[in-house]
């Protein structure tokens, strides 16, 4: 396999401003933790393998256990996960795939139960960013190990 297009060596403000965002999540106050699962979550919907391997190996380096990262994808079958990244997991799930059917206004319900009004924009932007990585890893052919 060969990556197609280094994005930050042949478009540096174009990454630099996807940095930005990163910043901007990371400041944000939001659980780093919670972060994580979000990327993970949203690469999985995705299938950024590059991502998905770069977030899982991060959450593990935290000192997450193999079982909350392995299960992440049936979350919602799951005790492990508290009311409040349950809520996170099922809204990246929705703006993800928000051309299916929007952001239903029962999960907007469920989120705003464990997130105020501005984590809730905060949410949404951190899962815009991993989205928009995903497209990005995947547009350029990144790959596991790649870098």
């Amino acid at each position: 396999m060969e990556v197609r297009i280094q994005h930050g060596k042949v478009n540096p403000e174009a990454y630099q401003t996807m940095q930005k965002l990163e910043g901007f999540i990371k400041s944000s106050g939001l659980e780093r933790t919670l972060y994580e699962l979000i990327k993970i979550r949203a690469s999985q919907i995705n299938g950024c393998a590059f991502c998905l391997d770069m977030h899982t190996r991060e959450l593990k380096e935290m000192g997450e256990t193999d079982q909350r990262i392995n299960l992440i994808s049936v979350w919602h079958e799951s005790l492990i996960y508290s009311d409040r990244e349950k809520a996170a997991l099922e809204l990246t799930e929705y703006v993800t795939r928000i051309a299916d059917k929007g952001v239903p206004n029962d999960v907007y319900a469920r989120v705003r139960e464990q997130f105020t009004e501005k984590e809730y924009v905060t949410l949404i932007m951190a899962i815009n960013t991993i989205n928009s990585w995903n497209r990005i890893a995947i547009s350029t052919g990144m790959f596991p190990g790649c870098m």
